[in-house]
């Protein structure tokens, strides 16, 4: 069936990955963010809005790791526009800068567990940093921020991206056309794929996986080398400075999703919500002839909290305001943060149209 054929026989069709919020929803969404951007600017970070279509060969050209076409784009990733205008418009401003966003975000198509195509994203990024202090601070606003949200039982998951390159560079050297084979065997925690990709040595790190505390002392059994001992003290120290505040876990090998940070990431879960909740960790803005900055930063996504929220969305009262009602009294009302429903016609009824309360001469009055 055409396009064409498709929009008439059902007009209402949404592209696939794409849905409306209904009211419920929406207000789930609108608090949840609100929440969140609340935390970061606690925080001291300052929101920016970026354009929704950029020029794809732009923001390849500021975020080391990505490579870029000639076209023009809808933003699938908030990050790359923060490293353009770190970069540009704010390239004199003070360091460490100090940003955060939220917005939608198109994905080209969505995966088998989760369709959508369309996100809200929300973030934080330190820019001119990516110390222990800078890590820390990151994933302990993610983690107040989505508490704030609404989000109980969270988690945040640690992994050292640039794992394979430091341990192949030095303690266990690998062929330069074997590295991506071990890394994507690392990924799928397949031993004897890893075995037959070359990396028999790296087996060990499939094992130092699971809850902090004891993941981080295979890992350090596993050093022997001490080629990640720096690594290993930053984990233990951000560990430590978040001081209990989510369970953590550790799977150092983890490589999927963070393609393009540098020594350190995360991923942050919630209890009864189904999949990822946000990534973060540290990275590099490119910049000319092999300049740039290092970067620290968090991503949410947090559609998938917001409709295990919606539906315990409290109903907001509502007062009817009938035809000829008084205009100042209802303006007062709504000071004071109340929501009127004025009557368009006197067919129009408080009970109809939803309404807690009624204006009446003598003051409010109960539905």
């Amino acid at each position: 069936m055409t396009d064409s054929a498709i929009s008439n026989s059902q007009p209402d069709l949404l592209p696939e990955g794409l849905e409306d919020r209904l009211p419920r929803e929406a207000a789930a969404a609108t608090r949840v963010m609100r929440a969140v951007h609340q935390v970061m600017h606690g925080h001291g970070y300052d929101r920016v809005l970026p354009p929704m279509v950029e020029f794809d060969e732009t923001l390849g050209a500021r975020m080391a790791g990505i490579r870029s076409r000639r076209m023009l784009i809808l933003r699938g990733d908030h990050t790359p526009q923060i490293g353009r205008i770190a970069a540009s418009r704010l390239a004199a401003a003070a360091r460490p800068l100090r940003l955060c966003y939220a917005g939608q975000v198109m994905l080209i198509k969505g995966d088998g567990l989760d369709p959508a195509r369309e996100k809200l994203q929300c973030g934080a990024e330190v820019i001119g940093s990516d110390s222990v202090a800078a890590a820390s601070e990151i994933v302990a606003m993610a983690i107040e921020a989505l508490t704030a949200a609404g989000a109980t039982g969270v988690s945040v998951d640690f992994t050292l991206p640039d794992l394979v390159d430091i341990l192949a560079a030095q303690a266990l050297p690998l062929p330069a056309d074997a590295i991506e084979g071990v890394r994507r065997e690392l990924d799928t925690k397949d031993a004897g794929g890893l075995v037959d990709a070359g990396g028999a040595a790296y087996v060990p790190l499939l094992y130092a996986t699971g809850d902090f505390d004891s993941a981080i002392e295979r890992l350090a059994q596993f050093d022997s080398h001490g080629v990640l001992a720096g690594r290993i003290a930053a984990l233990r120290e951000i560990a430590a400075r978040l001081g209990g505040r989510a369970r953590l876990t550790l799977d150092p090998s983890e490589r999927h999703g963070f393609e393009y940070q540098s020594w350190f990431g995360f991923t942050v879960y919630a209890q009864g919500v189904r999949g990822i909740l946000g990534r973060g960790g540290t990275y590099r803005i490119a910049g000319p002839n092999g300049g740039g900055e290092a970067a620290t930063g968090f991503s949410l996504f947090p559609d998938a909290l917001i409709d295990l929220l919606a539906d315990a969305e409290p109903v907001e009262d509502r007062v009817f305001l009938p035809l000829g009602h008084d205009g100042d009294a209802a303006a007062r009302l709504r000071g004071d943060g109340w929501r009127t429903v004025a009557a368009l016609t006197e067919a129009d009824s408080a009970v109809a149209l939803g309404c807690s309360h009624v204006l009446t001469g003598a003051g409010l009055a109960t539905v």
